[in-house]
């Protein structure tokens, strides 16, 4: 079998309802921020609107370093999916668990991942923003959370010990 080099990262490895929110919201970013500029703008504008205009501009700005890295000096161009896809493509899990290795902390992890990404010289640059974008995304599932969680109008009602659970 011989497969297309120039399409070796689109393959599906996965589904993006197996990642954490921190790694989906990375590839949710990728495929938004590849989809050209008025995608970039909504998507700046949901950062500041969600995080407020400092730290969405933050948000925005580590997202936008990484992906002009990520295309100036990247090993190959990055696939991805469309932005409504399911699937988790190849080089997308790689991006996510960059983001999120560089957000946890694991710096010596996101280095060697960034150099997947990008030339060795130029992977150094890729760890700090990722940090930032991982810290973002972080805000952004708990916000969503604790949004879910937060009581509403109707009273708080114990079910029953007879209530079926499943």
């Amino acid at each position: 079998m011989n497969a297309d080099p120039n399409r070796r990262g689109s393959a599906a490895v996965g589904f993006l309802d197996d990642l954490d929110p921190v790694e989906a919201g990375a590839v949710r970013c990728l495929r938004l921020w590849a989809d050209g500029d008025d995608a970039q703008e909504r998507l700046r504008s949901e950062f500041s609107d969600r995080l407020g205009p400092r730290q969405g501009s933050d948000a925005a700005d580590s997202l936008h370093m990484i992906c002009s890295l990520c295309a100036m000096y990247g090993r190959r161009p990055l696939m991805r999916h469309s932005a409504s896809c399911p699937c988790l493509g190849a080089d997308e899990s790689c991006f996510a668990t960059f983001v999120a290795a560089a957000g946890a902390g694991d710096r010596e992890d996101a280095m060697l991942m960034a150099t997947m990404l990008v030339r060795a010289d130029m992977a150094p640059g890729l760890v700090d923003p990722a940090a930032r974008l991982a810290m973002a995304l972080r805000r952004l599932a708990l916000a969503a959370v604790s949004a879910r969680r937060a009581p509403d109008s109707a009273p708080n009602v114990r079910p029953s010990r007879r209530a079926t659970l499943h």
